[in-house]
């Protein structure tokens, strides 16, 4: 009941506000195409209520989701609760929601403890890739909208080895761009975070010689810098000083300044169809089940158009509920979620790229298979 109330509670107006059902009218024409054959299933009206939290990432999407689903199931009620990758799986795997959000799938140990947490019938899993873009390297700096980093530049200022926006490195990829001397201050998130673990993981991969301290959801503590909690916090920290550099999903990257990133020979920015072309020269993480679609991302990609720092956030469900109409529920959201129509919803709201038909046949037999 305290989830359920806090995620129908008004927050500060941010990406990072709990969204539900009641909530759904300021993103009500990101669904007004939502169709129940593309959506929720065709010609049964179900009614109830729904609990998820996670990924802050997610919260544009999930308003456009929580709106187009509403049109099609008035009788239900989607309460999602912003409060971080970590949090949401770990209020899952104890039995306090129906559904979590996530920027990263669930590791060994948690994949463990879910036959244990209340919720489910079994060990096994649902997970499945739904939204999907690309996180910005933000900053702040008086007179420049964009700059060119070589990977191995992106970790050196994160790992606070590159300090000034005039350093050699990032001048010698910039030589139109006029930068000042301005110290660089980096912004990471204070909390568990996906966004964070997907950040780092590129930054291990592609820089691991620069950016030592692997692929973390915690910011490392010796680091510096400054700290904000969820994507919206890192957004206002960024914001608030000239100099500021940090990392959030790029649908809430508003005006800031946005970093292009070095792939092979070329300088990519980001958008939703770079960020998909990562997909598609990814692999499924080997040893696990059928239901679970958790992707191998191809992070050192030299793919020509692709945007390396990817961000695929799943959605996490029981393959076995304990209750029978959750069950239902959960299955109707979700085959929402995952249709034209709800990805394309997200796509316009959030700036997400859709899923493929290919993956979509995958999510949905996956979907199918929740009882």
């Amino acid at each position: 009941m305290s989830l359920a109330l806090a995620a129908c509670g008004g927050g500060d107006g941010g990406s990072d506000d709990a969204t539900g059902a009641a909530g759904a009218e300021d993103t009500a024409a990101a669904g007004d195409g939502a169709t129940a054959e593309d959506g929720a299933a065709a010609g049964e009206e179900l009614s109830g209520t729904l609990v998820g939290a996670g990924a802050s990432s997610q919260q544009a999407a999930v308003q456009a989701w929580v709106a187009g689903y509403n049109g099609v199931q008035p009788g239900v009620t989607v309460n999602y609760d912003p409060i971080g990758s970590g949090g949401g799986r770990e209020l899952w795997l104890g039995g306090g929601s129906d559904f979590a959000g996530s920027d990263a799938y669930l590791d060994d140990e948690e994949l463990a403890a879910v036959a244990d947490n209340g919720t489910c019938a079994s060990a096994d899993v649902v997970e499945l890739p739904l939204y999907i873009s690309p996180v910005a390297v933000i900053f702040n700096l008086e007179g420049v909208d964009t700059v060119n980093m070589p990977p191995e530049v992106i970790a050196g200022v994160f790992a606070e080895e590159i300090t000034t926006w005039d350093d050699p490195a990032i001048a010698e990829a910039n030589p139109d761009v006029e930068l000042p001397s301005t110290n660089i201050t980096p912004v990471h998130r204070s909390d568990d975070s996906g966004t964070t673990e997907n950040f780092t993981s590129y930054l291990d991969v592609v820089a691991g010689d620069v950016w030592t301290f692997g692929e973390v959801e915690t910011w490392p503590s010796e680091l510096g810098g400054e700290a904000a909690p969820q994507t919206s916090g890192v957004v206002q920290a960024v914001q608030s000083g000239d100099g500021y550099i940090g990392y959030a999903d790029a649908s809430q990257a508003g005006d800031l300044g946005t970093v292009a990133v070095g792939v092979g020979e070329e300088f990519v920015a980001f958008s939703p169809e770079a960020a998909a072309t990562v997909l598609d020269v990814s692999e499924r993480v080997e040893g696990r089940g059928e239901t679970d679609l958790a992707i191998d991302l191809a992070r050192d990609t030299q793919e020509s158009g692709a945007y390396p720092i990817v961000l695929v956030s799943y959605h996490i469900a029981c393959a076995d509920y304990s209750d029978d109409e959750k069950a239902a529920l959960v299955k109707d959201y979700l085959t929402y979620v995952s249709s034209t129509e709800g990805q394309q919803a997200a796509a316009d709201n959030a700036g997400s790229a859709p899923i493929s038909d290919t993956l979509r046949t995958d999510v949905q037999a996956a979907i199918d298979s929740i009882q």
